[in-house]
Formats: structure tokens, C-alpha cells, sequence
């Protein structure tokens, strides 16, 4: 476990507060991990406001076939990065950047509601271990689950996310492979390593409740917003500052 989560919360809040942060010190590289359902374009707001304060901000492109297959994808965005990396995943990319964050160049690792599985677990693991097994997801003849109706994905992804947004997302839907929850983290970096998560107050994909026992469980700094599940495209702003902080917080 990473030994000065105090210490680090502390200097998060300071810095939470602080109106000037151009002096702070700062991981410069950001690489985002999009969730389910979705694609790389669901961070693209959040991507031009670190853009514009100076960050290298990458996004990955997840195969959302396997776990295995989402980590390797991210961890050759890693590989191409030059210097120390904040790592930021949503929702199933809780567990991609869990395993991936393993790699020496991520210094720490934000999580935006997202699922973070322990070491040896899956997030179907994870989620029966919580008290919420997934349910209501049926995959296809493929062995796809998919979530391409705009009104159902309004519904349990992005209520609070105007409907013609809700439209360009299910346009550029992603379906994930169902096996994909039950691929097993083989050790999880959040146990060494610094680690950030917003939380989703009005989240219908990831209940709340659900949220606040793995924060609990990872140690994690922790900041909560009134949002659906899809919160880096309802309030962008709020979570590319949330990213940002993370990021100026080291020394």
C-alpha cells in the first residue's frame, strides 16, 4: 500500500484550494482509459481543457475484447510516453489501469467512477464480493453486450447528458466482450501506488453506495459530484480539474 495516502490527501486539499497552481510541480504526461460502452472521443473535452494547461494528454483506443487485450493496448500508449505518466481510467477502465498501472513510468493512477478490482479478482468478482453481481446484461450470440439504444444508454449511462450528445455517443458505441469481467488482475497498483477517485453521486451504471466501498477499500484521495456515470462528458470541467490536481500534486 502506498505508504503516505495522508500525506497525500493533504497536499490534494491544499491544493484544492489554491488559486494559482502554475509554480506546483506536475506529472506532464496524462493518458486517459475509456470505459465500456464508449470510446476514446468520450474524453475529448475533458482532453482539449488538460491540453490547454500545458499537459501531453493521450487516449486510448480499447479493444474492449479482454482484459488482457485492453491492458496491452494500453500499456503501447504507455510505452510511447516520455517521462512520468498519470494514468486515468473510467469505470471498467478501473480495472485496465489497475493491472496496467503496474508499469514504472505511472506514477499514480485517478479512477473516475470506476471499477478497481483487488489482486487476483475480476470485476464480476468484485462485484458479487460488493454486494452488486451484474445483472440485466445480456450478451449477444457473439458473446457481445451492447448498449447502442440512446435511450437506454441515457437511462443507465448519462442521464444528466443532453440527448443530442447521448446521440454522437451511441453513434460511436463500443460493445464489450461479456468474458471481459472475468479477466483476472494479477496484482493491483493501486496497493503501491498514489491513487485519486471521483466519485459519481447520481451514478445508475455504478451505484454510489457500490463506489464508496472501494474507495474504502482502496485508500484512494476522493473528491464526489453530482453526475451520472458519464461525468467527463456532463461536467468536463470539473474532471479535468480533478485530473489536473492529481497530477500537480507530486514533488
Amino acid at each position: 500500500m502506498f505508504k503516505n495516502k495522508t500525506v497525500a490527501t493533504l497536499m490534494f486539499t491544499a491544493l484544492l484550494g489554491a488559486s494559482n497552481l502554475s509554480g506546483a510541480e506536475m506529472v506532464k504526461n496524462i493518458v486517459l482509459v475509456h470505459g465500456a460502452f464508449t470510446d476514446g472521443s468520450s474524453w475529448s473535452e475533458v482532453t482539449e481543457r488538460l491540453q490547454q494547461k500545458g499537459f501531453h494528454v493521450t487516449s486510448v483506443q480499447n479493444p474492449l475484447t479482454s482484459l488482457a487485450d485492453d491492458v496491452t493496448a494500453t500499456e503501447r500508449v504507455l510505452a510511447r510516453q516520455h517521462g512520468d505518466v498519470l494514468l486515468v481510467g473510467h469505470s471498467w477502465a478501473g480495472a485496465v489501469v489497475t493491472q496496467a498501472g503496474n508499469a514504472s513510468r505511472v506514477r499514480g493512477i485517478v479512477y473516475l467512477s470506476a471499477l478497481v478490482p483487488d489482486s487476483g479478482e475480476s470485476v464480476s468478482g468484485l462485484l458479487t464480493r460488493l454486494g452488486a453481481p451484474m445483472g440485466g446484461m445480456e450478451a449477444d450470440k457473439n458473446g457481445l453486450i451492447w448498449l447502442d439504444n440512446p435511450a437506454d444508454f441515457r437511462r443507465v449511462m448519462a442521464g444528466d447528458v443532453p440527448e443530442e450528445k447521448v446521440k454522437l455517443l451511441t453513434a460511436s458505441h463500443q460493445p464489450i466482450s461479456a468474458s471481459a469481467f472475468d479477466g483476472l488482475v494479477s496484482h493491483a497498483a493501486w496497493k503501491e501506488k498514489p491513487t485519486w477517485y471521483l466519485m459519481t453521486k447520481d451514478d445508475r451504471a455504478l451505484p454510489y453506495p457500490v463506489q464508496q466501498k472501494i474507495v474504502k477499500m482502496t485508500g484512494s484521495v476522493t473528491e464526489q459530484i453530482s453526475s451520472s456515470h458519464m461525468s467527463m462528458i456532463s461536467h468536463p470541467a470539473e474532471v479535468a480539474t480533478f485530473i489536473e490536481r492529481a497530477a500537480r500534486s507530486f514533488k
